[in-house]
């Protein structure tokens, strides 16, 4: 999401360079080249304006002091004027209201609308702690209330049942003196979309608040709507009091101007952007982090974050005791850090945090970093027997042509993990010697893609 623009800031920032200070002079053809960026990605043109005018004002007479050059002291204009653009700072729910706190879930149909409602309820009851009941107002599309009902399963959420022939204000009604009389803490109300906006499904949506008077009226659009997006968003807001906006699908391949053109004309915060189909792929939205990763300058604190929820302490503190005792790093080890790395949304949701230059690093390398290898190294692994993976010099040809079958790979993608693995090993074996120099050189190879 927003690659091109990332790249072509980049080659913006290269421009300015050799002066003590920004002037009207060495900004203007700087500043062209911004708006022409925003605009191929497809921000909307009002905004763009703003922004322009904003950044320049801020630019001019800027003064380039210490070690910056002229064009580092140009991306911190931008970048401060980025996260203004996106809201200034991170906006979480309020759900601080006499239980059950109301959510209503509101967007066009195909927004992921009805996914973002059981992510929400995920967050819900794993972070904060709550006990959340879904219900879905959708009579329309039969389908909606399935499928609501089949991911509030995978959750581990109630989910209370409506049909296509109830009304969406009773089966809201009923649905909130479910929750009361059960002491569920949130109540999330996933509403029927449209293809388009029409005045029915806004006098609906209008009637479904005034009978719930949510805690949070969230807006869900899809950031690959482009332009479009931006009147969406306008005439949700019109018909709606809005609490804040949804990102959804952040990370597909569109240009993304959504993310930077919502946020100014519903005057809302961003709250969440929702990334892949997984229950899991949804971030809280913090505009100054966003802001860095447009930029190429990567998202550090979210990268962190991401590993502090996905690395299982318990397992880290077992291979650190075993390391310790020099015991050795074993095949179910390395499957074990593979499977973390997983839930960590895989390698490509890690390398799309990394500074711009690294990213570019990843992606020449001659074998790629990607997802694809590290589930054929895990099915690899899998293929062994357990002795097999806690010794695996006993692996000789005929094993090899054995796991080789059983994992749907030719035999040098078996001798190809085994290097990679004795390399690891030799790596582990310097670390418990204290020789970080020598651990990083032992690191070349250790991962698909890494030479």
């Amino acid at each position: 999401m927003l690659e091109n623009l990332t790249q072509r800031l980049a080659r913006v920032v290269k421009t300015v360079r050799g002066e003590a200070r920004l002037t009207e002079a060495n900004v203007q053809d700087t500043l062209r080249e911004v708006r022409m960026a925003l605009l191929e990605a497809d921000v909307a043109l009002p905004v763009v304006r703003d922004f322009v005018a904003r950044v320049k004002e801020r630019a001019l007479g800027e003064d380039v002091v210490g070690s910056l050059t002229p064009g580092q002291a140009f991306v911190g204009v931008v970048h401060r004027e980025l996260t203004a653009l996106m809201g200034g700072g991170h906006s979480e729910l309020d759900l601080a209201v006499t239980p059950p706190a109301v959510i209503l879930m509101a967007g066009l149909q195909g927004s992921g609308k009805t996914t973002t409602t059981a992510k929400l309820a995920k967050l819900a009851k794993e972070e904060l702690r709550k006990k959340p009941l879904l219900v879905s107002c959708d009579v329309y599309r039969p389908a909606a209330i399935d499928q609501l009902k089949m991911l509030a399963a995978q959750v581990g959420v109630d989910f209370f049942p409506s049909t296509p022939q109830d009304r969406p204000v009773e089966i809201a009604t009923a649905a909130l003196d479910w929750a009361r009389k059960h002491y569920h803490d949130v109540l999330l109300v996933d509403t029927a979309g449209r293809l388009h906006i029409d005045e029915q499904m806004m006098q609906e949506i209008s009637a479904l608040h005034a009978a719930l008077k949510p805690a949070e009226t969230l807006f869900v659009v899809d950031s690959m709507q482009g332009q479009d997006a931006v009147n969406v968003a306008k005439s949700f807001n019109d018909a709606l009091p809005l609490t804040g906006v949804v990102l959804t699908k952040l990370d597909g391949d569109a240009r993304g101007g959504a993310a930077l053109s919502v946020r100014q004309v519903t005057g809302k915060p961003i709250k969440f952007a929702g990334v892949g189909e997984k229950l899991t792929g949804l971030e809280p939205f913090h505009p100054e982090r966003m802001a860095s990763r447009i930029l190429g300058m990567g998202d550090i604190v979210s990268l962190v974050e991401e590993a502090r929820k996905g690395v299982d302490e318990q397992e880290a503190h077992r291979l650190a005791e075993k390391l310790k005792r020099g015991k050795g790093f074993d095949l179910e080890d390395f499957k074990g850090q593979i499977r973390q790395m997983k839930n960590m949304g895989g390698l490509s949701s890690l390398v799309e945090k990394l500074p711009a230059q690294l990213q570019q690093a990843a992606a020449q390398t001659p074998q790629s970093m990607d997802d694809k290898a590290l589930r054929r190294i895990e099915g690899i692994i899998n293929s062994m027997t357990p002795t097999e993976r806690k010794k695996p010099e006993l692996i000789k040809a005929s094993r090899k042509r054995r796991i080789a079958a059983g994992a749907g790979v030719p035999v040098q993608e078996v001798n190809r993990l085994l290097n990679q693995f004795a390399q690891m090993q030799k790596m582990m074996k310097q670390m418990q010697k204290g020789g970080l120099a020598r651990m990083m050189k032992g690191m070349k190879g250790m991962l698909p893609g890494m030479r």
